[in-house]
This record gives C-alpha cells, structure tokens and sequence, in this order.
C-alpha cells in the first residue's frame, strides 16, 4: 500500500501517521480512523481548543488565558 505521502506499507502493517491516524494496510488497500477524541461540547465563547500534534490530543483552555483549562462535557472519536 502507498499511503498519502507516496510511502510504502507492506500488507498486515499498522502505523501512526503524522496527522494522528491510526492506518492499516490489508490487500483491499489502506484504512485510517482518528487516534484521538475531539471536543464537541464546551463554552467555545470562553474557551479555545487546541491540538497537539505531539500528544496527538485536544486540549481545551480560555481564550484569554491558555494555563487555565476549560470543563468539556463531551468529547467524539
């Protein structure tokens, strides 16, 4: 399998691509699904997220002051 970026995977492979995505190489090609939940419900006029590409997390802080965490009360993945 050739993945987005032209590299090849052999078939029965699994890895962690560099936008965190989980993908897979079977002969009926190549298979990703997100390895990371993202923040659906917050107070997004107070809060901001922000993803980390390192962590391959979200994390949700206030606009004005990125130390300080926001409440999420829901999270999809």
């Amino acid at each position: 399998c050739h993945d987005s970026n032209g590299e090849l995977h052999e078939f029965g492979s699994s890895w962690r691509n560099a936008d965190c995505y989980d993908c897979s190489c079977s002969r009926s090609g190549i298979d990703c699904c997100s390895s990371f939940a993202t923040p659906v419900d917050y107070n997004e006029e107070k809060c901001v997220s922000i993803f980390s590409k390192e962590t391959c997390t979200y994390k949700v802080v206030e606009k004005d002051d990125h130390s300080k965490e926001c409440p999420v009360y829901g999270w999809v993945g």
